[in-house]
């Protein structure tokens, strides 16, 4: 009875997050505490001990030690994901009835922001890449276009957001985008999650940072990118920008005021490791045994697409005529577990754990899956977004979020205001957001999606009540 027991099931070989590989990737420190009397490391904030928003106690001056090794100002643990530390960023650096500009591969969180601060986003389009229904990260040349196509008459925008790396390990030099963004006189905000192993400067050819892009905050995520426990983020501060403040104001209102012990160990834990010899050590061998791997696979045939994080294997399955969606499904029923299944991929985390073993497990699932379901020719071509290249909402995300709604399908929604978000999770980004109105293209793009995504998107949409 209950779920207790799937929690440690063996499920075969595991590539999903956290990057801990079922704790085979944990941090020394934090295996040396977990050996200790189950439960003895739940405690509440001690004066000792204190948390994240207090200025004394141990948590406090972990924080500060973390900042000065990682090459921030500030630091703030969470515990909340790096969903609670988005949204409290955002809502530290534009205040109500502002405007953000964001792209469109935008985690949901960022949008439930949007609705709880009175911010308008401001979404731009991105590079798409057909073979594959990826979008790209913006460059410093496509940024310079979006920021040409400004402003839009009302709309008043007081910061900007950027996503680096992508779910799937796609980057691109930020720091050309940081300096014209702050020409434009807003702070800059970086969800890069996906990324925090980037701030360890362990390996010249890894994507720099946004800390040393000169973003003004950033947020890591601990699970996704390093040897964090699930929950664990952490949200950077640098620069005049951002009053910290602000940022702890923000931190008060989506933060829980009883933060696990455990959990902000394991902040700690996890940020030394990306800072002391051993860690870095550990994570180098397993940047380059993933290269290593990458390249095997190729040569034995498996179709990989490239991208900057070595960490994530992106499998080109639309190639071969198979949707990631259901070579997930065959693969999985067979002990091989990736991260994020898509339409045109399926992204396997190597994480921090060794993968012996794996190149000839994964080839001989790969000849097993094109014996069952391959089809020989690439899927068609997939669609990218009917939208321009700036967009905002018709309507207040709040007010539509809120407002008298009803639900009807998507065919139907021809004409109408979104009332909620349409939102395949993994990975979290919108295709549609509340306050955006639907014409013909958006709707026939929608209702494509919906076939693609069968058991993740409804027929139906939630749209403004007439």
């Amino acid at each position: 009875m209950g779920f207790l027991p799937l929690l440690t099931r063996d499920r075969g070989r595991r590539l999903h997050l956290p990057a801990h590989g079922r704790g085979a990737g944990l941090p020394d420190d934090l295996r040396a505490m977990l050996r200790h009397r189950a439960g003895i490391w739940d405690l509440p904030e001690l004066p000792e001990l204190g948390g994240p928003l207090m200025q004394q106690g141990a948590v406090a001056e972990s924080q500060r030690q973390a900042a000065i090794a990682i090459g921030a100002e500030r630091g703030w643990y969470g515990v909340n994901g790096a969903t609670g530390l988005l949204q409290a960023a955002l809502l530290a650096i534009a205040r109500p009835g502002q405007a953000v500009l964001m792209p469109r591969n935008v985690h949901r969180s960022l949008i439930q922001a949007c609705v709880l601060g009175d911010l308008t986003p401001v979404l731009f389009d991105l590079p798409f890449m057909v073979d594959r229904g990826h979008v790209l990260p913006p460059d410093g040349p496509w940024l310079k276009d979006v920021l040409n196509e400004l402003p839009i008459a009302g709309v008043e925008i007081a910061a900007a957001v950027l996503v680096h790396p992508t779910y799937q390990g796609y980057a691109t030099d930020l720091k050309p985008m940081v300096v014209e963004l702050h020409s434009r006189g807003w702070p800059v905000l970086v969800d890069e999650a996906h990324g925090a192993h980037f701030a360890s400067r362990v390996d010249a050819s890894l994507p720099d940072s946004a800390i040393t892009a000169g973003a003004d905050l950033i947020v890591h995520s601990l699970h996704k990118s390093a040897a964090g426990l699930t929950q664990t983020a952490v949200l950077w501060s640098q620069g005049d920008r951002v009053d910290p403040k602000a940022v702890e104001r923000s931190l008060g209102w989506l933060q829980t005021t009883s933060p696990s012990a455990l959990l902000l160990a394991s902040c700690e834990a996890s940020l030394s490791d990306l800072c002391k010899p051993a860690g870095l050590h550990k994570l180098g061998t397993r940047l380059k045994d993933a290269r290593e791997l990458a390249v095997q696979l190729r040569q034995l045939g498996l179709p990989l697409l490239e991208n900057q994080d070595p960490l994530r294997l992106i499998l080109h399955t639309a190639a071969e005529g198979i949707s990631g969606l259901e070579a997930d499904a065959w693969l999985m029923a067979r002990g091989l577990v990736g991260e994020l299944p898509e339409p045109g991929c399926l992204t396997f985390c190597l994480g921090l754990a060794p993968q012996r073993g794996l190149v000839r497990l994964m080839h001989r699932r790969w000849r097993g899956l094109l014996a069952a379901q391959g089809k020989g020719l690439p899927l068609p071509v997939f669609t990218p977004p009917p939208l321009p290249r700036i967009t905002a909402p018709a309507m207040a995300c709040g007010l539509a979020w809120r407002a008298q709604s009803r639900r009807v399908s998507i065919a139907d929604a021809v004409g109408r205001v979104a009332a909620e978000l349409i939102c395949p999770y993994p990975p979290g980004i919108p295709l549609l957001v509340p306050g955006e109105k639907l014409d013909h293209r958006r709707v026939d793009w929608l209702l494509e999606q919906q076939n693609l995504w069968p058991d993740q998107i409804a027929g139906t949409v939630k749209v403004m009540a007439l």
